[in-house]
Order: structure tokens, then C-alpha cells, then sequence
């Protein structure tokens, strides 16, 4: 997620620059097509580019307001993870009796659910979560291909044992659960985020109207403005391309980048949380940011 308000130009080229290339060619040859082919012959109407230059208005508005709420989606299912994390370990912290190891063994549990969840959405190979799961726990999901969701299982047993030994009492019995709940339909909110696949035709139409757009408008410009019409026209495009490409940035909110949401220092937030309401001497350093510009 990025930090600073003000965004250098320099970090926009490098993100374009292979676009700006094939754009300052197709305005070349644009240009030269008009000049030397159809000058001569008929001129393009500059209703076309005008039309055009509307269209594509409309289109890269409606995909970057659906790209970012797809990114809004992510960071509330993540916040309210935060607050959920939060408010079970406390429960399990003031609510069992007379059963610290399980008490912190599920809110340990919980950690390694959190790694894992986020190992999964990131598709990255991430053994943090190992570090915070038992033996027998680590042998019980290793058959699983959901790996966080096998903890969620673990974690509503061992809730049950504490109840049925009476560490807990019915009502707070449930409402432990209902937080188990509230993490099961957090897991599933991300996972339909990240496995649904934002429509490929919407940025396939856009980036296609824009190269036409590009070369239309140099053609009308090029009969004023000569060889300069190159460079104006690369200059539009490039509003529009970056417009484009910013929002799209934000389709896959979980992506390992600096447009996507924060997952590692989000997590590590949590961690630090319930390792500190446990009392522990060993507590993680938060995630920095990446040369004071964004944090992944």
C-alpha cells in the first residue's frame, strides 16, 4: 500500500515506459502514414478522436471504480480480521478457567492461521505460520490443501473440549465460536476476491479504444501541428494509459506489491497484538516501510 501523497513522475515512467515506447512508435508511424500516404487524398474527421476520447473516458472511470472497490472489500475483510483477532484472544484470555497451555496454544494457533491465510492469497510458499503450530498439529493439516482452514477446524475441537470440561460456560462458549465463524466467513470473503477474475474484456476493450484513439488523434492533429503531433499525441495516450494502468493496479488486492493491501504488515500487527496481551518477552519488529514510499 502506498504511503506518500505525492507520487514522483519518475516511479509513473517506469511503470509505463514499455507502453510510452510503443506509443511514440505508433504515433511515428501514424504520422508519417497521414504525411506521405493519405494527405493527399482525404483527411481523418475529428469527430473521431472526440468520440473516442469520451468513450474511453467512461470505460477506464467504470474499471477503476470497480478495481477499487474489489482493493476497499480486501482492507475491510482484513480490518475486521484485526479487530476479530483482538477481541478472541481477549476472550480466551479473561473467559477460560484454569487452562492457560490451551489458552495459548489456540491464540498461538490463531497466529499461524493468519500466516497462513495470507501465505495462500499471496500464492507464496510462507512457513511462518509453521513456527506457531504443534506437532500434532502440523501432522494433522499437512494432508490438507486448505491449510488454514484445517486450523479453523482444530481451533472449534479444542473450544469444544474447553466446554465440555466446563473452562467455559455456554454463553461465552458461543460467542468464541461466533468470532471462529466471523474468521471462517473472513477466509472465504478473501478467497472469492482473490479466485474471482475481474472481467478481461473490460481492460482489453479499454487498452484497445486507446490505441485507436492515439492514432486517430494524431492523424487529425498532425495536419496542424506537423511532426510535433507525435509528441502531443504520446502526451494524451499517456493520460489515459496511466489512468488506465493505475487502476488496474488495484484489481488483484492481494498481490505482493506496492498497490496491494498491506497483508504482511496487517498480519504482523496481530502478532504482535496477542504475543504482547500473552506476556511474552520475544515480540517481532513491525514491517517497515520500503524506502518511506509503500508497505507490502
Amino acid at each position: 500500500m502506498l504511503l506518500i501523497q505525492n507520487i514522483r513522475l519518475s516511479r509513473i515512467l517506469r511503470n509505463t515506459w514499455q507502453v510510452d515506447l510503443i506509443m511514440i512508435a505508433s504515433c511515428t508511424v501514424s504520422y508519417l502514414v497521414r504525411e506521405y500516404l493519405i494527405s493527399h487524398h482525404f483527411s481523418v474527421p475529428s469527430i473521431i478522436p472526440t468520440l473516442l476520447g469520451t468513450a474511453i473516458a467512461f470505460f477506464i472511470g467504470f474499471n477503476n471504480n470497480q478495481a477499487y472497490d474489489r482493493w476497499w472489500e480486501a482492507r475491510k475483510v482484513w480490518g475486521a480480521l484485526v479487530n476479530d483477532s483482538r477481541s478472541f484472544a481477549r476472550a480466551l484470555l479473561n473467559y477460560v478457567d484454569e487452562d492457560e497451555e490451551s489458552v495459548k496454544r489456540m491464540i498461538y494457533r490463531h497466529i499461524g492461521f493468519l500466516y497462513a491465510l495470507k501465505a495462500n492469497l499471496r500464492g507464496t510458499i510462507d512457513e511462518i505460520y509453521t513456527k506457531y503450530l504443534t506437532e500434532a498439529d502440523l501432522k494433522e493439516i499437512e494432508k490438507h490443501n486448505n491449510k488454514h482452514n484445517a486450523l479453523l477446524n482444530i481451533q472449534s475441537r479444542d473450544l469444544q473440549k474447553l466446554s465440555k470440561s466446563n473452562a467455559i460456560d455456554g454463553f461465552r462458549f458461543i460467542e468464541i465460536n461466533e468470532m471462529l465463524t466471523r474468521f471462517s466467513d473472513s477466509m472465504g470473503m478473501s478467497e472469492r476476491i482473490k479466485n474471482t477474475i475481474f472481467p478481461t474484456t473490460y481492460s482489453y476493450l479499454t487498452k484497445v479504444f486507446i490505441w485507436l484513439f492515439v492514432v486517430t488523434f494524431t492523424l487529425v492533429i498532425s495536419e496542424d501541428a506537423g511532426p510535433a503531433s507525435i509528441f502531443l499525441g504520446w502526451l494524451i495516450g499517456f493520460v489515459f494509459v496511466s489512468t488506465q494502468i493505475n487502476g488496474m493496479s488495484l484489481v488483484n488486492p492481494f498481490e505482493n506489491n506496492s498497490a496491494g493491501v498491506p497483508l504482511n504488515q496487517i498480519t504482523r500487527t496481530i502478532e504482535i497484538n496477542l504475543l504482547q496481551m500473552l506476556e511474552e518477552e520475544e515480540i517481532p519488529e513491525p514491517v517497515k516501510p520500503i524506502n518511506e514510499e509503500y508497505v507490502l
